[in-house]
């Protein structure tokens, strides 16, 4: 598989994306399913959430992810830990997979892209989109980046080349005007958004000495650099959002 700066950077991480996994147990604890609920991780990334799922609450899991890179990494990390029995990976984009899927008790989606397949939608579009995924009365953990304060306008313009962002208050104002209840908001500790920062860049750097004359090393040096510099230059507008929201029923 072509060596990509996600890949070789998540593959370094827990968790792909400025949060903790103590802090995305601890959510989906509040939920309190049973053993067997159906779950959907959207982004799967290298699958770590979806492995947590089924091992500490015993869930049955299905995992997406788009992009094959990442996905291979899933694949191998779902069968190193043994799960493969309660975790499906299907590789695919979001909005197809929740459009043909029968509605679950809770949908993980942690810095996903797109998940309505209409371009960048809004924080509310891509809310909605996940509530209509929901059983009556199931749960949706979501997680992206928040804008602490203000941005200037072209660290705006980088930041939301893919996706839209909202402020604290305006995820919880999207999730409410999506039809959902805010059980838990939080904003990860700058602490933890920074080392997040910091194994992104060490990763990259690691794989770059190991690799200098690799066919891929411009790409992956590029790609890191962009991510440190909007990271370098947002730290103190860009944080990361961790909520549990509830459909009701």
């Amino acid at each position: 598989m072509t060596p990509t700066f996600p890949r070789i950077a998540y593959e370094a991480l827990d968790v792909c994306n400025g949060v903790t996994m103590a802090a995305i147990e601890a959510a989906v604890a509040r939920a309190g399913l049973s053993a067997g609920a159906e779950a959907l991780d959207v982004g799967a990334g290298n699958a770590a959430v979806a492995i947590r799922l089924a091992e500490a609450f015993g869930l049955r899991v299905t995992a997406i992810e788009m992009d094959p890179g990442m996905a291979a990494l899933a694949r191998a990390r779902i069968a190193g830990a043994g799960v493969g029995d309660r975790v499906a990976l299907v590789v695919a984009a979001a909005a197809g997979v929740l459009a043909r899927t029968p509605p679950v008790d809770l949908i993980t989606a942690l810095g996903t892209t797109n998940v309505t397949g209409e371009g960048r939608p809004t924080p509310q579009a891509a809310l909605a989109a996940l509530r209509r995924a929901l059983k009556p009365g199931g749960w949706l953990l979501w997680g992206d980046l928040v804008w602490l304060s203000e941005p200037p306008g072209p660290l705006r313009q980088i930041v939301e080349a893919a996706n839209l962002y909202a402020d604290h208050a305006g995820w919880q104002a999207a999730a409410t005007d999506a039809g959902l209840e805010v059980v838990v908001a939080e904003i990860s500790p700058q602490a933890v958004f920074d080392d997040y920062a910091r194994r992104l860049g060490q990763a990259a750097q690691r794989w770059l000495d190991a690799n200098p004359d690799a066919p891929e090393a411009g790409s992956v040096r590029m790609s890191a650099d962009r991510v440190r510099s909007m990271l370098d230059h947002g730290r103190d507008h860009i944080g990361f959002g961790l909520y549990l929201l509830r459909r009701p029923g």
